[in-house]
């Protein structure tokens, strides 16, 4: 029943900066020097010291007698200038992103979604009217390709340099065009492109060997050797995945072309490493996306209805997997 208040003390430590105030000194401080450095002129050391002790409990912080709060690898996570969680924590835990979630009765009652129950319009619409959330939401993609590119990067890499010289990679749902990026600096041979929504090329900065194209997937999508997908079909219904994934066929070579997705893969009986974060991730799509889903095994062989016949899923040391079609 209380779990939110772990994620709103999390919101708070990034917010005051914590992890970086201790990490700037390079060794453990004291409640005093960390409240010495927070961005206020009276700061509650009361308040700070109980915030800290709940965060040193989740096994963020440690800490020793007499207090003083070390940085772990743990809390290296919130640091603001790194490859870390605290632009998704802005997100997840920012009003915009919250007021959904109040919703979910509604969802189940009346099977709507919550996102526009709450915004008056889907997640997209409301991205393209409002730059500061449109802004919001892409650092917090950035943040999570970056942890996610790593483990892709590692378990794929053999894909990816099998491909031809020459050969076009298209990341589509791409963001600002930062994980094609790393792809195509660590595969030179390969020539990028990202693929996004206008509002979202807008934004996007340039890369060596990427070029940025904007457009909805919709309707059609860029001609390619191969398309990357990062956590973009679970934000959809079924039907609305066959409609994608048929514009995907229409894009791809006919004997040699392929789909590289990077998704959750529900795995029964709570088996796999993050089973109970992709059930945590599939409610998460009933309060933020419209009709989307995590999906199983068994739902994923939906890919052939859309003129897929062959795909192998393989496990990486990250949430999703790799769905190669």
């Amino acid at each position: 029943m209380l779990s939110f208040a772990e994620s709103m003390a999390l919101k708070c430590a990034v917010e005051l900066r914590i992890a970086d105030i201790i990490n700037s000194h390079g060794h453990p401080i004291t409640l005093q020097e960390i409240a010495a450095s927070i961005d206020s002129p009276s700061p509650d050391v009361d308040y700070l010291a109980r915030l800290m002790r709940l965060l040193v409990d989740k096994c963020i912080f440690t800490s020793s007698q007499p207090i003083a709060d070390d940085i772990k690898d743990s809390s290296k996570w919130l640091l603001k200038d790194s490859s870390s969680s605290s632009p998704s924590l802005a997100e997840i835990d920012h009003p915009w992103f919250m007021a959904p979630w109040h919703y979910l009765t509604k969802c189940v009652q009346e099977g709507s979604v919550a996102f526009t129950k709450a915004h008056g319009c889907d997640i997209w619409d409301f991205a393209a009217a409002n730059p500061e959330f449109n802004n919001l939401f892409n650092e917090s993609m950035a943040c999570t390709s970056k942890v996610v590119l790593k483990a892709l990067l590692s378990a794929y890499g053999e894909g990816f340099a099998g491909m031809g010289s020459g050969s076009v990679v298209v990341d589509v749902g791409g963001g600002t065009g930062m994980a094609v990026a790393e792809i195509v600096k660590t595969h030179p041979h390969i020539k990028g492109i990202n693929f996004d929504l206008p509002h979202v090329i807008d934004t996007a900065p340039q890369y060596p060997g990427v070029s940025h194209i904007a457009g909805d997937m919709f309707a059609s999508i860029p001609k390619a050797d191969a398309h990357i997908l990062r956590w973009v079909l679970h934000d959809w219904s079924d039907e609305n995945c066959i409609n994608i994934l048929k514009n995907f066929r229409k894009a791809l070579p006919e004997k040699n072309g392929k789909i590289i997705f990077v998704e959750v893969v529900l795995e029964p009986e709570g088996e796999g490493l993050f089973s109970e974060t992709g059930l945590v991730f599939d409610f998460l799509m009933i309060a933020l996306s419209s009709g989307g889903r995590e999906r199983t095994k068994i739902e994923w062989k939906k890919l052939q209805e859309a003129g897929f016949p062959r795909y192998k899923i393989i496990q990486i040391l990250a949430l999703p997997y790799i769905i190669e079609a």
